[in-house]
């Protein structure tokens, strides 16, 4: 058994040299005291030394600073740390230097640091209330991508539509190091969600309510469903049911509030009896609604559902009672997931535009972060009417 020394980047290593196993060292090479055949039972057999590794050379994987930059480029600290921030000022040849010494020395900015410094972790938060339901899954992840644009990170809380933990979620996130909360609230009232608004940054999305101290983004749902409404007056229905309507100012409360503008602007009446409301917009709910409609009103021509999960359970009792859609009754919708272009016939349904309520959102929420002062924005984002053959038999 032999040691060798060699050479490997400048580091020196001790090797230690040992015979395949089954073969019989070379007894000439080997050292009087190194016999194969001899048993030398009052000695221990010669242990493993372990490799042995000198110490790197000084400086060796040492992460680069904004010092080092500024040595390598001839300047100073203050004026690199310019040039990587993006502050203004800084004359286009000096900036070149400074340039071309990050690319050398392979500079990266030290992220987590710079964050901490600036009192900001680089996370935003997005709460939903059911990421079961395709509309909000189709939310997250139009969030998601959309804060990576901005170079942010985000985190996604599911609430489950209770004030409890709608409340206690947004409280835990302004202990921990996020910088701003995207929040879907479907019970949260005014004041909670303004004495959470005090204590960080809040964006708030859809139409629960629009908070007049923060930012808001959501669809106009009064004009929204006056649209999907009128498309079914002018097909001539007059006996139209609603399900999911609500009380108050939330989502199916608006949406409500669009149905009786399209009845008022033609002379008509939209009937409360005929709108039913329901605890979640789920299948379940719109197929249970729709039997309840069905026994107590069978001469409606027309049902218009506050979301896509209430239409299709409703198409399925129709189905199961033997009732010809569009022919009999009319359906739509609201919010256009992608499943109502499955559905037999293909779902009329409002189409949101997600991806730009996602964007806006973000930009509003990162806005708000980099200065808490500036005065809140109430958006507006567009959406269309996509007619299909649930009200329309002319249509794919």
């Amino acid at each position: 058994m032999r040691f060798g020394s060699v050479s490997v980047d400048n580091v020196d290593v001790f090797v230690r040299s040992v015979a395949p196993m089954g073969v019989v060292p070379d007894m000439d090479a080997a050292g009087d005291d190194e016999r194969v055949n001899d048993a030398v039972p009052d000695r221990e057999p010669e242990r493993s030394r372990p490799t042995q590794v000198s110490a790197p050379p000084k400086g060796f994987g040492k992460a680069v600073t904004l010092l080092d930059v500024a040595a390598h480029a001839g300047v100073s600290f203050k004026t690199v740390s310019r040039v990587v921030n993006g502050e203004p000022n800084v004359r286009p040849e000096t900036t070149a230097k400074v340039l071309v010494a990050v690319d050398a020395l392979q500079y990266r900015p030290n992220q987590v640091a710079r964050n901490l410094r600036r009192r900001r972790s680089g996370f935003l938060a997005l709460l939903v209330p059911h990421l079961n339901q395709p509309y909000f899954a189709a939310l997250a992840s139009w969030v998601s991508h959309a804060a990576k644009a901005y170079g942010r990170t985000l985190i996604i809380e599911e609430t489950s539509a209770d004030p409890e933990q709608e409340a206690e979620v947004l409280d835990a996130l302004a202990s921990r190091l996020v910088d701003g909360v995207i929040f879907s609230p479907l019970v949260t009232t005014r004041d909670v969600l303004r004495s959470r608004m005090m204590a960080m940054p809040i964006v708030t999305v859809g139409e629960h309510f629009e908070p007049e101290e923060g930012d808001h983004v959501a669809i106009d749902n009064v004009g929204a469903a006056d649209a999907v409404t009128e498309h079914v007056l002018a097909s001539g229905r007059r006996r139209i049911a609603v399900i999911g309507r609500e009380p108050g100012e939330g989502t199916g409360g608006q949406r409500w509030a669009g149905v009786i503008r399209a009845h008022d602007r033609r002379g008509l009446t939209a009937d409360p009896d005929l709108a039913v409301p329901v605890t979640y917009y789920g299948r379940a709910e719109g197929a249970e609604a729709m039997g309840h409609l069905l026994s107590r009103a069978p001469e409606i021509d027309a049902v218009i559902c506050f979301s896509d999960l209430l239409a299709v359970g409703a198409l399925r009792t129709l189905r199961e009672h033997g009732v010809s859609v569009p022919g009999d009754v009319a359906v739509s919708g609201f919010d256009d997931i992608e499943e109502t272009r499955f559905t037999a016939p293909r779902l009329t349904t409002v189409s949101p535009d997600i991806e730009r309520l996602a964007t806006e959102a973000v930009r509003l929420l990162v806005r708000r972060v980099e200065n808490p002062q500036v005065p809140p924005q109430h958006v507006r984002v567009p959406f269309t009417l996509a007619i299909r053959g649930s009200t329309d038999a002319a249509q794919p």
